[in-house]
């Protein structure tokens, strides 16, 4: 899988994931790229700074937060508990459960669970629509 920086004809930034640039390309074609802000479908791929990897790696990433980070973490832990409150949990069955709404072997309906990162490969490899939800500390308890 290869991550995109994209923006929009109204300069919205915010990344894709496709498994080749051929595969942006086709599905731009197809106007299956749109701006998640606007819904424009005139996207196009941006600069971006290549991922290095290094020979130290961070365990945590630490965000010290003043009132806006704080004002911004507070909505997306509400959205992120909206999107739960609205779907099914289904464990570790989430890439399974997936497949099968997408092919249609089971009711379309709102789920959520785990999956590793072969899964989440193997899902959008088979054009299933899906998008983390983030896991904050305080969820783990």
């Amino acid at each position: 899988m290869i991550r995109f920086s994209l923006i929009c004809e109204r300069e919205h930034e915010f990344e894709g994931w496709f498994r080749s640039n051929d595969d942006f390309d086709i599905q731009k074609k197809r106007g299956f790229v749109d701006c998640p802000t606007c819904g424009s479908h005139k996207v196009q791929k941006a600069l971006m700074a290549p991922a290095v990897s290094t020979a130290r790696k961070q365990e945590t990433i630490a965000l010290a937060m003043g009132e806006a980070q704080k004002q911004a973490l507070a909505q997306l832990k509400a959205m992120a508990e909206k999107v739960r409150e609205n779907a099914d949990y289904v464990g570790d069955k989430f890439a399974e459960e997936a497949r099968k709404i997408h092919f249609g072997e089971t009711d379309a309906r709102g789920i959520y669970g785990e999956a590793t990162l072969d899964e989440a490969k193997s899902l959008a490899e088979d054009g299933v629509e899906f998008m983390p939800i983030p896991v904050f500390p305080d969820d783990r308890n």
